[in-house]
């Protein structure tokens, strides 16, 4: 659980962070920016969840909470994309 920034980054947000763009369907990674209040609770901290659309400046995350899908309303801030790997059938290209 995070509960403390380092010292040279106490403070600072980046802006960048603050107002990254997501796509409906894009994996994202629950990560609390301490420099900004989270308004949702602890539990939600390292979770995994999938955009499902967009509320305001808010992103409206879809992830499974024991056995039930819940959702809930995340600031981009607090958000990390996951890279999603390769699927089945699509090969790399490489280059020569």
């Amino acid at each position: 659980m995070i509960k403390r920034k380092k010292q040279r980054t106490h403070g600072k947000i980046k802006l960048s962070e603050y107002f990254q763009k997501f796509e409906k369907g894009d994996k994202v990674a629950v990560i609390r920016e301490l420099s900004v209040q989270p308004k949702f609770s602890k539990r939600l901290q390292g979770r995994v969840g999938i955009i499902e659309g967009k509320r305001g400046n808010s992103y409206i995350i879809k992830m499974k909470d024991l056995n039930k899908q819940k959702t809930h309303i995340i600031h981009p801030v607090h958000l990390r994309k996951l890279k999603q790997p390769f699927k089945k059938g699509l090969t790399q290209t490489k280059a020569k």
